[in-house]
């Protein structure tokens, strides 16, 4: 088996040094994050993105990243039915940007490790070094068995130890002249890789479980983590960081957010009060069948349910742009969180609002400096 190998400690984000890194999500699926035939129609195009990556880098964002999306949730809305690829996608807006760092996402089960290798080396030629890798350990039944492509009796632990292998083989191509290894998933012979990445790509990957964050600490760079409230994305991050230390490992740790945008907190509020009514049920069923959940299970009320039926997808905030500094202030404040990945509503009518009035307050808030790391 091949070693894990040491990871950088610079990758050219504010997090280097003790700042906070913010990027956008890529609402690279019909529908975005917002479970409502009331939200803004956002339809996935690559022209909209396109857009969204350029305003991204205009404010000073540090990096945007797309998902890896191959089955929606349906309901009125179509949520989700239509998306595009991810490193494919990623690769255009490289060419289309100069500075924001790019990250695709790719499922360990579905590609092949060389194969991957190779598409994030081009990655990074046409980014300049500017590629990162989200990598993603599981997925939805349905939406591999689609194509025959569900691996059965690979569990939810044991999709970890397919994933340890998958990226140690992909480093290995990265920086060696050939690779030889033979796994309990992977076989290579004698196998190349060229050309190589001019610097390390970013890795990443989501997961709040044990076996989940020691995966994440001597492999990855960066953990993806769940939670809306402050003291739960306190207890998280801090456990996981926890946790890397004592396999002798850092990383970073991010969120997502979704932000919400009025002229005073009451129309930010009457805002998503209106995404409410007009919530997707069959959507919201769609996903819980994607999720696991039996069907005889959905309408049942429970947390998830009763978080999903606010519509929106992820944790989120609501209000002015002043409200949403101190929002995002009090979130850096109370947890050790690296960073966060933001959403909107609508990406080109936010992203500017985002750029002037909160992003430098946030900047000079959590300055990166040449001494102190939040990610140590």
């Amino acid at each position: 088996m091949i070693q894990s190998q040491p990871r950088p400690a610079s990758f050219g984000l504010p997090s280097d040094t003790g700042g906070r890194d913010l990027g956008i999500f890529m609402p690279m699926a019909n529908g975005g994050w917002i479970l409502s035939k009331n939200a803004p129609a956002l339809d996935g195009s690559y022209d909209y993105n396109l857009k969204a990556a350029q305003l991204a880098e205009e404010i000073g964002l540090d990096f945007i990243m797309a998902m890896a999306k191959y089955r929606g949730y349906g309901g009125e809305t179509k949520h989700w039915n239509a998306s595009l690829d991810s490193p494919m996608m990623m690769a255009g807006l490289a060419q289309a940007t100069q500075r924001v760092k790019v990250w695709a996402t790719v499922h360990t089960i579905l590609q092949n490790p060389a194969v991957t290798a190779k598409m994030i080396a081009t990655l990074d030629q046409i980014s300049h070094g500017r590629a990162g890798l989200n990598l993603v350990t599981g997925s939805y039944k349905g939406e591999f068995a689609q194509m025959g492509a569900w691996p059965e009796g690979v569990d939810h632990d044991e999709r970890y130890v397919l994933a340890a292998e998958w990226i140690q083989a992909v480093k290995a191509l990265w920086t060696q002249d050939s690779v030889s290894m033979e796994g309990k998933y992977f076989t290579l012979d004698d196998c190349m890789s060229n050309p190589k990445p001019s610097t390390p790509p970013f890795l990443v990957c989501a997961g709040t479980s044990k076996v989940g964050i020691e995966f994440t600490a001597k492999e990855m760079d960066a953990l993806f983590l769940s939670g809306g409230h402050v003291e739960e994305l306190a207890k998280a991050s801090a456990e996981a960081k926890a946790g890397a230390a004592a396999l002798g490992s850092k990383i970073r740790t991010y969120s997502m957010m979704t932000v919400v945008f009025g002229e005073t907190d009451a129309a930010a509020e009457e805002t998503a009060a209106h995404f409410r009514a007009g919530f997707d049920e069959g959507a919201l069923h769609g996903m819980m069948r994607a999720y696991g959940f039996l069907d005889s299970e959905i309408g049942k009320e429970n947390a998830f349910t009763q978080k999903a039926r606010s519509t929106f997808m992820t944790p989120h905030v609501l209000g002015t742009p002043e409200t949403v500094v101190e929002r995002l202030s009090e979130i850096f404040e109370k947890t050790s969180l690296d960073g966060l990945m933001l959403i909107f509503p609508d990406y080109h009518a936010s992203l500017p609002v985002f750029g002037e009035k909160v992003l430098p307050v946030l900047r000079a808030r959590f300055p990166a400096d040449a001494v102190a790391t939040a990610h140590g």
